[in-house]
């Protein structure tokens, strides 16, 4: 009998892993969302994707055309749950106190063109935003970064600070159906079916833009099989291990920056 004749279809052992993951990766804290959004900030904040007052993290509210984010004025090193604040499609408050970052309107945008993104983790970290700079969009060509296989886009033109309607638009449209997108000058956004799912890739996403600067820097990056990086893809967005990652990510904020965090 043939090596290959002895082998089990991976099918198989994908079912029964994703089977087993979903039955024992369930034990999880019944964090609100407000909760989750503060953690968010915390976990990139200690991957070096503070800038100043730079960066938003938003959050789909229960009511059409409302969102949560961060009053103005804050780090992401030091928001807490209670930070967020509740406004409106034109950044009106609605619950809470303080103004919003004049620069969330693009997020509005997003929200009433994908219906299926609750979340929205736009940072401008170190290697994102060196990538940014060179015109070069974000390569998936590693099994950890493959979570952004086929689905990172790129917006090669700088509108400038994202305060109008027509950075929005401009976005937007060039995020399209992905879950990510490199902002050429600027830095990266992840739009994600859950918090969990956002705050993940945007962590990644500063993961996968270093490694491809090392990658170029020692020669010639080789893309990934097509059918491979697809199931890589898929895979890596499983949602009980990618929210087993996220809850991995948000116990060490916790560990550094204590309980305070979900005050």
């Amino acid at each position: 009998m043939s090596d290959d004749a002895k082998h089990k279809p991976k099918a198989e052992f994908e079912a029964r892993a994703t089977a087993e993951m979903n039955a024992h990766l369930t034990d999880m804290p019944d964090w609100s969302d407000r909760q989750k959004l503060a953690l968010t900030a915390r976990m990139l904040a200690a991957e070096d994707h503070g800038s100043a007052l730079a960066g938003q993290i938003t959050a789909r509210g229960e009511a059409p055309g409302t969102m949560w984010t961060a009053r103005f004025g804050l780090g992401l090193d030091e928001i807490r749950a209670s930070d967020f604040i509740l406004v409106d499609d034109d950044l009106g408050v609605l619950e809470g106190d303080g103004m919003p970052n004049p620069s969330n309107r693009f997020h509005l945008w997003i929200y009433r063109a994908r219906a299926d993104v609750r979340c929205v983790v736009h940072t401008h970290p170190p290697y994102v935003s060196a990538l940014s700079m060179i015109g070069v969009p974000l390569i998936a060509s590693h099994m950890d970064t493959a979570m952004f296989y086929d689905d990172c886009a790129w917006l090669a033109e700088w509108p400038g600070p994202p305060i109008g309607d027509e950075e929005g638009d401009l976005i937007t449209t060039a995020l399209g159906d992905k879950r990510a997108i490199l902002l050429a000058h600027h830095g990266q956004l992840s739009a994600g079916e859950t918090i969990e799912q956002a705050a993940v890739l945007a962590f990644h996403f500063e993961r996968a833009a270093q490694l491809q600067l090392a990658a170029m820097a020692a020669g010639e990056i080789k893309p990934l099989p097509p059918a491979a990086g697809k199931h890589a893809h898929d895979y890596r967005l499983k949602p009980a291990p990618l929210n087993a990652t996220f809850h991995y990510y948000a116990r060490q904020a916790l560990r550094r920056d204590g309980d305070g965090i979900l005050d």
